[in-house]
């Protein structure tokens, strides 16, 4: 008998390509749970798979970096005296970033690449030595939305939040609406999808320099932004290069993120806008003037 939950729960998060660099990405969650009927003629209790597997999934990879371990130019080091774990991660054209994080805040995957193949492999290893005895197998099935309409991938981190989200690289799939005066521009919202294709938000007062990080790295402050900040999981640093990321001046909520592409469509156009910034699947922040 095969028991299936679709919608189980939405990843956000980000992950290290090779090509790409840090992405943002959001995959919808399928699961199929194959085994005998218990005491109660059930696989699974619904209430108990939606709870239990949901926290397990949210737990391994949800609002986390995920690091191809297995990728020559990843370099991950720990460090015994800090609690921290150091990655260094060449993409592109010799392009690097760099991060020290608690190690709550990686998920590492290893294979070469992070792609829906390496994580449901990574997801079915941690899941399987929490089923049932009457389960016999697992399939995860990892799906992206289908957007019909100009969408972006970003990362960032959000040291006053109480939870999660104060992970300085995590991230998001998001399209993005934009109305001027009262109709669908689809100029403007390509614009916004290319501006931020593949980008590393950062908050204007989490810069530091080069000399104040931790980490060991051989950048320069004309080649990254450099931020560190502590929050109630730990200290957190990262480096990034400068032309994949874009400093705003005030925290990186979707709702602050609406605000900002208002406040530079208005300064595109004397019209009226409404934008409909969304953070992943199925929520977002929406604003006009």
């Amino acid at each position: 008998m095969k028991l299936f939950v679709n919608d189980l729960t939405v990843m956000d998060f980000s992950y290290l390509c090779p090509e790409r660099g840090m992405v943002g990405e959001s995959w919808i969650v399928d699961i199929i749970l194959d085994g005998g009927l218990n005491e109660e003629s059930m696989v699974q209790d619904f209430g108990i798979v939606k709870k239990q597997l949901k926290k397990l999934i949210d737990e391994y990879v949800d609002h986390k970096l995920v690091v191809p371990a297995d990728y020559s130019k990843a370099t991950i080091a720990h460090d015994q005296t800090q609690g921290r774990i150091a990655v260094d991660f060449i993409f592109g054209n010799q392009q690097s970033i760099h991060l020290l994080c608690p190690p709550e805040a990686y998920a590492f995957v290893y294979d070469t690449s992070v792609n829906m193949n390496s994580v449901t492999a990574y997801l079915k290893d941690v899941i399987k030595t929490h089923l049932p005895e009457n389960v016999q197998g697992i399939d995860i099935l990892l799906r992206a939305e289908v957007i019909d309409s100009p969408y972006y991938h970003y990362t960032h981190g959000l040291k006053k939040h109480d939870g999660n989200c104060q992970r300085i690289a995590h991230g998001h799939r998001s399209k993005v609406i934009v109305l001027e005066n009262g109709e669908r521009s689809e100029t403007y919202e390509r614009y916004w999808a290319e501006r931020w294709a593949d980008i590393y938000i950062g908050t204007k007062e989490d810069l530091v320099s080069v000399a104040d990080l931790t980490l060991q790295a051989n950048i320069s402050d004309e080649s990254h932004f450099c931020f560190a900040y502590e929050a109630s999981q730990g200290e957190f640093e990262m480096a990034i290069p400068k032309v994949v990321c874009e400093i705003i001046e005030y925290d990186s909520t979707v709702e602050c993120l609406a605000q900002h592409m208002l406040d530079e469509l208005q300064t595109m156009a004397p019209s009226t806008f409404l934008v409909r910034a969304f953070e992943g699947v199925g929520k977002g922040a929406m604003i006009g003037n």
